[in-house]
């Protein structure tokens, strides 16, 4: 089984370096082909429940990346694109009342709070691709099961200020690189008697507190990884990432709404296996 597989690996540690030169190197740390995939994934990820985190460490470790100061700054801030893809797609509700931001603030405040106080741990637990395969799998056979578990939704759709709180203790969870902040929270919204479109819509909507407070503060503190040289790739990042995004979750919203979780569930364990047998045969797999 290894002889038959190790020639399939070493095809993937190779595929950027025979594909790169149709593309000119941005940086000396990431050519624009590599730019290009990372949004990709970014935007088709994010808010889908597949977890960004398993799936850019996948992807790192399949185009050979070497992570530095940069690399880790780009894929943390072309999640500004995604964002804007929400923001553009449901702008009607940005503006429909200031109600609708006092929800998505007490949503947010569990985030904030147990983010700050665990921050050092979190980034230990981002140092385990086991703990991200493992999250993946778990995740997964949970997706698979929960069309099951919460078949009546109640009439009244409104997300109250304790669902939103609700809501919002599930996101913690996905402070556990692999869990998905997407999957969490929706499995939190559906918990609390949402249909999966609501329950869906409300995670799109928390995303961006969420993912803007995190994407500047690591933009603070990174801010000196671009310069002139390389601000060009991370806006092309960022617009590769905002038009995938925003098909991303038109479509998952006609899916969801029609099929249900159980392809999710069976593609993450697919996923997280996958990133076991290639960590297991020695691919260079790390999460920025």
């Amino acid at each position: 089984m290894t002889q038959l597989l190790h020639p399939l690996f070493l095809f993937f540690q190779s595929f950027p370096e025979s594909l790169t030169p149709a593309f000119a190197a941005a940086t000396n740390d990431m050519s624009w082909l590599q730019a290009f995939i990372i949004a990709i994934v970014e935007g088709l990820t994010e808010f889908l429940p597949v977890s960004s985190t398993g799936h850019m460490i996948l992807t790192e470790g399949i185009l050979g990346m070497k992570s530095n100061d940069f690399v880790q700054a780009f894929i943390i801030n072309i999640q500004f694109g995604a964002i804007l893809s929400v923001v553009v797609l449901y702008w009607k509700r940005f503006f429909q009342s200031l109600t609708f931001y006092y929800k998505l603030f007490v949503a947010f405040l569990p985030a904030a709070f147990f983010g700050l106080l665990l921050s050092d741990y979190i980034d230990e637990l981002l140092e385990s691709v086991y703990v991200v395969a493992v999250m993946l799998i778990l995740g997964g056979i949970v997706l698979v099961f929960i069309d099951r578990w919460f078949k009546n939704p109640d009439k009244n759709q409104e997300v109250t200020y304790k669902k939103a709180l609700v809501i919002g203790f599930f996101q913690v969870l996905a402070m556990v690189p692999g869990v998905s902040r997407s999957a969490a929270t929706i499995i939190g919204g559906m918990a609390q008697k949402l249909t999966k479109k609501t329950a869906a819509e409300f995670s799109f909507f928390l995303a961006v507190p969420t993912m803007f407070a995190a994407s500047s503060y690591k933009l603070l503190k990174n801010y000196t990884a671009f310069n002139s040289s390389n601000i060009d790739i991370l806006i092309f990042g960022n617009v590769v990432a905002f038009i995938v995004a925003f098909f991303a979750i038109k479509s998952f919203i006609n899916y969801l709404t029609k099929h249900g979780f159980q392809i999710f569930g069976y593609y993450r364990i697919a996923v997280g296996l996958i990133i076991i047998i290639l960590y297991m045969f020695g691919v260079d797999l790390s999460i920025s």
